[in-house]
């Protein structure tokens, strides 16, 4: 099939990643291009040049001083991804679409869901936060126009007074992720901000006696400043924002890995990433988390308890490293997630031309 991906404008699809959402992204367009579909691209600035897709370009657009003068003007960041969302669903509408089989949305910007009735071609959107007030008005108007799919479950039921929406978990490369020998300090992975609060990771591997190794992008300097920086030292350590492959040697050597997240996860990529390495997974019971972490492969706290988490940090280490590896590879696998999003493609394909 001949597909197009919409990414994230602001944020380019390539290593480190900004988020899972970028990291994704990626693996699907490498995987859909390996299965022999023909995919482009549009994503932020700077994407990975060695993927093999078409990337479609970002127009740029600096809006006059004049313009930028009234009292209500929006941010010139905002208005950026506006003219370059608004540039690809006119050129798809203006005929472009006709080069596309389906259309498939990861983005967060509302212009692809409510421009989707412009085009000839279907339109699916992943749904990889809880909702969003943008998001919720171009569905609310052009309800019918789009196909949904949630990254899970969890993330499905905080949509459903908006929309349906089929789970379809993220998957990782698990030919990448590889499994390693474990028995190292314990590892939190992801962005350093405040609704993941790496802070409680410390505090409950301080409780629990056992190193710990931060690593990932510093997403809000002032909260690094304010909650992390005071706690290095003494067994914790930040080992900067990662490629792949330097964090699956890191995440391959760890005990076991810790996820806190201080709202709803969507889903929890870096936990498929520590389980496909064959690292258990302690965890917060939030958000989509119970869905990926099962019993055997991890262990989960109550929320918020720094307690709790200190005694599944220490009960996860006990976990089948194997075991932990088989689940990744039997439901958190790219191969996986790859083969949902055909089967969704080809029905939609088919419904269109029935049509």
């Amino acid at each position: 099939m001949r597909i197009c991906l919409i990414a994230s404008s602001r944020f380019p699809v390539a290593e480190p990643f900004a988020g899972g959402l970028e990291a994704m992204t990626h693996a699907l367009a490498r995987e859909l291009v390996d299965r022999g579909h023909d995919v482009a691209l549009f994503a932020g600035p700077g994407s990975d040049p060695r993927l093999p897709v078409e990337l479609l370009d970002l127009p740029d657009f600096e809006p006059s001083e004049i313009a930028m003068a009234d009292v209500n003007a929006p941010s010139r960041r905002w208005m950026a991804e506006h003219h370059a969302y608004l540039s690809l669903m006119l050129g798809l509408a203006g005929g472009q679409d006709r080069r596309f089989d389906v259309v498939h949305n990861n983005s967060l910007h509302h212009l692809p869901i409510a421009m989707a009735r412009t085009l000839s071609v279907p339109v699916v959107t992943t749904l990889h936060t809880p909702p969003l007030p943008w998001l919720e008005s171009a569905i609310a108007l052009a309800p019918e126009e789009s196909s949904f799919v949630a990254v899970s479950r969890a993330t499905a039921r905080a949509w459903s007074h908006v929309t349906d929406a089929a789970a379809v978990h993220n998957g990782v490369d698990v030919s990448t992720w590889l499994p390693g020998p474990g028995g190292g300090p314990a590892v939190w992975t992801g962005r350093l901000v405040p609704e993941k609060a790496p802070h409680e990771a410390v505090d409950a591997c301080r409780i629990a006696g056992v190193p710990l190794v931060l690593a990932g992008p510093l997403s809000d300097p002032d909260y690094f400043a304010e909650h992390i920086a005071p706690r290095l030292g003494d067994g914790v350590s930040y080992a900067g924002h990662l490629d792949h492959a330097a964090l699956a040697r890191l995440l391959g050597q760890a005990s076991v890995a810790v996820t806190t997240p201080a709202w709803d996860e969507p889903y929890g990529l870096v936990a498929a990433e520590a389980m496909a390495c064959g690292t258990p997974v302690a965890s917060y019971s939030r958000g989509a988390l119970p869905e990926v972490v099962a019993p055997g492969a991890g262990v989960l706290a109550h929320p918020g308890d720094v307690a709790d988490l200190a005694r599944a940090v220490l009960a996860a280490r006990g976990c089948d490293r194997g075991a932990v590896r088989r689940h990744a590879e039997l439901h958190c696998s790219l191969t996986r997630m790859t083969d949902q999003y055909e089967r969704i493609y080809a029905r939609l394909v088919d419904r269109d031309l029935a049509a």
